[in-house]
């Protein structure tokens, strides 16, 4: 029996074509699961559904913006109403949604960019999560946060002091959550990879060997939401 049959995922982040978001989606429905794909754009979200359902898999889209709290709950209701046999319990949430941005040097840099790095990553993986949160609890679930090596110690910050600030507030997210929800079996970790071969990331930065692959990040996602690590709570691991 695969791993995580007919056990409902929740997946942000995946829209574009190429992206962290998509892989880690197939590997999930190939184990089993099935899964909630959610985004801010509704036509790349319905795509990427379209395309695991065309496989045979189980895969409902859904659009909006996670930043906004109130919106982040409705989707919650609209995810498990589109997943009855989940009597409303969600086994895991992946909090892919996020970016990466230059801001520059510190004394020259915009205010918006510094702003924009928050409300992609932080924000959005603090709404999902509380949105979320008593379908993890149902389910005694686990939460995945992407964080980056750039905001661990020792980590390269140089001309992204805003993305680098979004990532490590992101890890305090998740400490904090794995702290107060071990009470209700919920376990919370993260991944810190550097860059992951994305379509975006060989666009900007060229073809190389030193990147992580997005099926490396799938199967560690594997890992951290499955039974093997029912007693892995509050660590980050570093991807390289």
């Amino acid at each position: 029996m695969s791993a995580y049959m007919n056990q409902l995922v929740v997946i942000t982040g995946v829209g574009r074509p190429g992206q962290a978001g998509e892989a880690i989606a197939r590997a999930f429905c190939e184990a089993g699961a099935h899964v909630a794909l959610l985004d801010v754009s509704e036509e790349q979200v319905r795509a990427r559904a379209d395309e695991l359902r065309a496989l045979g898999f189980v895969a409902t889209a859904h659009a909006g913006d996670l930043s906004d709290a109130v919106r982040a709950e409705a989707i919650a209701r609209e995810v498990l109403a589109a997943h009855p046999s989940a009597n409303g319990a969600v086994h895991a949430l992946i909090n892919a949604a996020g970016g990466f941005g230059m801001t520059g040097p510190l004394d020259t840099s915009d205010p918006a960019g510094w702003r924009k790095q928050f409300t992609i990553s932080a924000d959005t993986a603090y709404a999902a999560t509380r949105a979320f949160l008593p379908a993890l609890r149902a389910a005694r679930g686990s939460v995945v946060y992407f964080a980056s090596a750039a905001a661990l110690p020792g980590g390269s910050t140089a001309g992204i002091a805003a993305y680098a600030a979004a990532k490590s507030a992101v890890l305090a997210l998740m400490q904090s959550v794995a702290h107060a929800e071990a009470e209700h079996g919920v376990r919370a970790n993260a991944v810190a990879p550097t860059a992951i071969r994305t379509a975006s990331n060989v666009d900007s930065m060229g073809d190389k060997d030193s990147y992580v692959e997005r099926e490396s990040v799938a199967d560690v996602l594997l890992f951290l939401c499955g039974r093997a690590a029912r007693n892995v709570t509050g660590q980050v691991l570093r991807l390289a």
